[in-house]
């Protein structure tokens, strides 16, 4: 601490790359740092303006909440003060000395250095007070929390550390305790206290003159500010403060009266993001639940949207004042990705946020809300990728792909999230199913659960499908073999999500979900390639050779295995694991052993392909004494085998090892 009661503070060396990235790479339009500082001066007086409700003497004397905007061409400095919230010391510290954003790490390991390369990495993080950095050199923030007499002043050139000073001498207050201060009269300066709110000040770049003309920053204002339901006022410290906004919630406005342009900047000062709104959602209920909507859905990924936490971004308001965005259950975790407004006419505004956890009026606001933004997207995404062959014409083939591609995008972003929901007992699961869309057998691209259900073959019951890491490598499993040969489609799951929901989601529209994993499944009962062929094979799962040869190998084996049994769904491969059912899949249950929730794996079921080469010699060679080492070796090799291509543990690496040498040694001998 200095004689000026200043403290110096460093940033980490993370922020410190990011921050630099952003005031140099960040934006080619920089007329955004003011649109990014009045959104957050219109949070403050949200803020402050809900906890007046319980604690009017906060506002006592300053009332109207307002946002003030001076110019001092002389100083070279542009002044954007608030009435709001403000913040004292720590709180300077924690929201201005860090980047209050989860995902920092993960995003400052994807910066390339290449500025093009890292624009949309950089749109997907957002960047709010750390916009101003683009047109200033120096930054001081000025703040007194509203409820305390001490201001606190934050500063910084945006290099590697910033200051914080205080408490700082009131000079207003000193003159005129009551004064409302955003009229500016003198001018706040940095070093001078301030009555309540914040105050950030920044000293132009000297290649920045274009933002001192206040003609300009009414222009960006009107732009971009418009929609903000706080006066906004401006003066060059000659004139008298000038309303420049409409002061009106924008969202209470009637669609009619909207431009697409009003709705994207008012989603980029609800959500602090610089794309573009992939969906819009504006709607007033009525009935015995009023309320307003407007909802947007990003195009980017946020990079938060995995953190533990999983904050949902949606503000609640009721009769047009701000209540929270935080700890209210108004939209389920699972669409998380909204943001945007809820304003509720109905809801008390004196209630505390504990109780408005569980008022009954928020409930139904929600599930009508989850019900709306469901319908919209099954909208969105009504055309199948599978099911373009149905268009009449061309032209018609053009529109549909154009219409899927664009739904495929947001679902890429936000599937795995969405399909959280399918998790949660009290989720509408089917609606939900209904706008799910996964990979499979039958293409490439993306299917519906309603495209799968229009292909099943005459005698399936069950909706198949197969969870793992990667889509590539789930293409090339075992499992799929005799599905892929009578031309059965197999949903393929690659999302961790994947492992939990199927574990309680059984059925969609009639259909069994079903794991192919499973031992106990029949395919001689589902027509389709082969049907002749499958029923002579499954008359072999009763041949008296590979009876025995699966008691041999299930001896061998010992408690390795629950069991050894023959399967007509295996074609090129000799052997596979299975579970039984009711069990586990091999993902979900490594995962609950590694998070020690489970004390070991289980055993699994080895099913043999009775119509492999392999397993017909060693059928052929159970009699001969001979060859009972040779057979026990080539047993595990095949179980080792079985649990590699299933991502399983081998229990013992080095004895795999020299059974698989010894082979080799024996074929280049031979």
């Amino acid at each position: 601490m200095t004689e000026k009661n200043e403290e110096k503070l460093k940033f980490s060396a993370e922020i410190s790359k990011v921050l630099q990235l952003m005031i140099h790479s960040l934006y080619t339009n920089r007329d955004i740092f003011l649109r990014e500082l009045i959104s957050n001066a219109s949070d403050a007086c949200d803020k402050l303006r809900y906890e007046a409700i319980t604690h009017p003497e906060l506002t006592q004397g300053d009332s109207d909440f307002k946002i003030a905007i001076a110019v001092d061409k002389e100083r070279r400095t542009i002044i954007i003060h608030d009435n709001g919230i403000g913040m004292g010391r720590e709180e300077l510290i924690s929201n201005l000395g860090t980047i209050a954003k989860s995902g920092t790490q993960e995003f400052v390991s994807k910066i390339t250095g290449d500025s093009k390369k890292d624009m949309p990495l950089i749109g997907q993080f957002g960047v709010g007070f750390y916009s101003s950095f683009m047109v200033a050199d120096k930054v001081t923030v000025v703040s007194t929390k509203a409820g305390s007499d001490e201001s606190w002043q934050w500063e910084s050139e945006g290099t590697g550390e910033f200051t914080v000073e205080g408490p700082l001498p009131s000079k207003v207050k000193k003159q005129h305790p009551d004064v409302v201060f955003s009229t500016f009269e003198p001018p706040p300066q940095a070093g001078e206290g301030i009555k309540r709110g914040t105050s950030v000040i920044l000293h132009l770049k000297p290649d920045q003159d274009e933002y001192l003309d206040t003609f300009r920053l009414r222009h960006i204002i009107t732009t971009y500010s418009d929609h903000i339901s706080f006066p906004i006022t401006m003066t060059d410290g000659a004139a008298e403060p000038q309303t420049v906004n409409t002061a009106s919630a924008l969202w209470m406005r009637p669609k009619s009266e909207l431009t697409p342009e009003q709705y994207k900047e008012f989603y980029h000062h609800v959500a602090h993001a610089p794309d573009e709104p992939w969906l819009t959602l504006h709607y007033k209920a009525e009935g015995k639940v009023q309320y307003t909507c407007l909802l947007f859905i990003p195009t980017l990924k946020p990079f938060d949207l995995f953190h533990p936490d999983r904050k949902r971004r949606v503000k609640l308001y009721v009769r047009r004042v701000f209540i929270t965005e935080e700890n209210v259950d108004i939209v389920p975790h699972y669409l998380r990705f909204l943001r945007g407004v809820i304003d509720s006419e109905d809801l008390p505004l004196n209630i505390s946020r504990e109780t408005l956890q569980h008022n009954p009026q928020l409930a139904k606001i929600k599930e009508a809300v989850v019900k709306r933004v469901l319908a919209e997207l099954k909208k969105k995404g009504s055309i199948n990728p599978l099911s373009r062959e149905a268009a009449q014409d061309s032209a018609q083939a053009n529109a549909s792909q154009d219409v899927t591609d664009d739904y495929n995008t947001f679902w890429e972003n936000f599937g795995s999230v969405l399909k959280e929901g399918l998790c949660e007992a009290a989720s509408p699961r089917e609606p939900l199913l209904e706008v799910c869309r996964f990979y499979s057998t039958a293409g490439d691209g993306f299917t519906t659960l309603d495209a799968y259900i229009s292909r099943l073959k005459e005698g399936q019951q069950n909706i198949f499908y197969l969870t793992g890491e990667r889509i590539e490598a789930l293409r090339a499993s075992p499992q799929l073999e005799g599905f892929a040969k009578k031309g059965i489609e197999v949903l393929l799951l690659a999302d961790h999500v994947d492992d939990f929901w199927t574990n309680v989601v059984y059925n969609y529209k009639g259909k069994q979900f079903k794991s192919v994993t499973r031992a106990d499944i029949d395919l001689s009962a589902i027509a389709g390639e082969g049907k002749a062929e499958d029923k002579t094979e499954a008359k072999t799962d009763t041949d008296a050779q590979v009876l025995e040869l699966c008691q041999r190998i299930k001896t061998i084996l010992g408690g390795s295995v629950k069991d050894v049994r023959a399967t007509g769904k295996l074609t090129n491969s000799a052997v596979c694991l299975a579970v039984e059912e009711g069990a586990m899949d091999f993902r979900l249950e490594r995962f609950l052993v590694e998070q020690k929730q489970l004390a070991a794996a289980s055993a699994k079921i080895l099913e043999i392909n009775p119509q492999h080469a392999i397993i017909r010699s060693l059928a052929a060679k159970l009699a001969d004494v001979e060859a009972a080492k040779d057979i026990e070796d080539i047993a595990w090799l095949l179980f080792d085998q079985a649990r590699i291509v299933e991502g399983e543990e081998i229990g013992d690496p080095a004895a795999f090892t020299r059974r698989l040498q010894g082979f080799v040694e024996k074929s280049l001998a031979a």
